[in-house]
């Protein structure tokens, strides 16, 4: 295994142990499976160790694991404050300590508010005295390092970023997300701040393992014949910038084929014919989208808020993977900001259109996107959570 450090020069495995997939049986954690896979990761060198409050039992199958095999000081614990929920100091308090009680520990090694898609998120906790509850966990020794997991745009990660002195961040960062989300200018502006960052989703949720059998080819073509999941950890390894990647191992082969990867890959072993190929695979992709969007956010801003790239990339993947998951990507990074940003917020004035490089027809392309992306059920469901959120 290979590290790389934290902000406080601690070491973090290249890989990182998520712990939201561990395999099931039936609709339960499959505890004694659960337990080898994870102890074989630690004894492999993986020290770092990802759930959340809200992953059904893996808090304290995780706890128990770690408890029962002696191993709680060879790790790093990283789990979340659901902050979506909470609505006062004492729930702050009683949420955390019930994480403590599930992880049968003391203290949690990386404590990240989960989810943030706005940086009114971490205003509202503001509010709730965060600040201070932070600075006595970390007084205390009950929180050693503290960050924030991200799914909005990457102008909202950037006001985060500044918002307060974070230890680590946590992003969605993937080959096909290069330009979405917090995407390649977030990652590098943490770095430029020293802030780890920490990837989840890095191979699209199997999206960049099961590729199309024109790109499977291509792999197999070429010189290094890589598998199209250690095509994946590589190109995110290549980054300086990536302090851990986070996978969501359910079995002995996924494990030892991650190990090995993380075991050989290092910043800038990736050769142009690697990076042609990442670009070939991408535009096997593209061959499915409805909108030539690249996000390189011309059209921005919106004179009334619309998120224009983020409404054509859920709008693709739509046609590149799921209807289903596309439209939940879009409920909940534009849906669920504290100012919306959907597409049917356009009244037509045509200014997008006057500075897209591709020359796309925005306002027509916004109408199709919007009534795709957005059925009736999705508008209820975001109805409901805004309302809740709003609590």
């Amino acid at each position: 295994m290979q590290y790389r450090n934290d902000k406080n020069g601690k070491p973090i495995s290249q890989l990182g142990y998520g712990c939201m997939r561990f395999s099931k049986k039936g609709v339960a954690i499959d505890y004694e499976k659960t337990k080898a896979e994870v102890l074989h990761g630690i004894e492999e060198g993986i020290n770092y160790l990802d759930t959340a409050y809200i992953y059904p039992g893996s808090e304290e199958c995780l706890g128990k694991i770690l408890e029962s095999a002696g191993v709680r000081e060879k790790v790093s614990i990283a789990t979340k404050l659901p902050q979506y929920m909470m609505r006062s100091a004492a729930q702050i308090e009683k949420t955390f300590n019930e994480e403590l009680e599930r992880l049968r520990t003391d203290y949690i090694d990386y404590y990240l508010m989960h989810m943030f898609t706005d940086s009114s998120e971490w205003e509202k906790l503001k509010k709730l005295g965060i600040e201070e509850w932070i600075s006595e966990k970390k007084a205390s020794g009950a929180i050693r390092n503290i960050g924030f997991s991200y799914h909005g745009d990457t102008k909202m990660f950037l006001e985060l970023l500044d918002a307060y002195d974070w230890d680590f961040c946590q992003i969605q960062y993937n080959y096909l997300d290069e330009n979405s989300q917090a995407g390649r200018k977030g990652l590098e502006a943490a770095y430029a701040k020293g802030i780890p960052v920490i990837i989840m989703e890095p191979l699209r949720g199997g999206k960049l393992v099961n590729l199309p059998e024109s790109a499977k080819k291509m792999l197999n073509d070429s010189t290094k014949k890589y598998t199209p999941a250690e095509l994946g950890l590589r190109w995110l390894w290549d980054q300086p910038g990536v302090t851990c990647v986070l996978s969501g191992m359910n079995s002995m082969e996924m494990l030892d084929e991650n190990l090995r990867i993380a075991s050989e890959a290092k910043v800038g072993d990736l050769t142009e014919e690697d990076f042609e190929i990442v670009e070939k695979i991408k535009a096997i992709f593209k061959e499915k989208e409805k909108v030539g969007c690249t996000g390189c956010r011309y059209c921005m801003p919106c004179p009334k808020g619309v998120d224009i790239p983020a409404t054509f990339f859920n709008y693709n993947l739509m046609y590149m993977e799921s209807k289903m998951s596309a439209r939940f990507g879009y409920a909940q990074t534009v849906g669920l900001r504290k100012e919306t940003a959907f597409a049917s917020q356009c009244i037509g004035c045509g200014k997008c259109e006057k500075h897209c490089p591709q020359h796309i027809e925005i306002r027509q392309k916004l109408k199709e996107a919007d009534k795709a992306l957005r059925p009736w059920y999705i508008k209820a469901g975001i109805k409901v959570a805004r309302a809740f959120l709003k609590k």
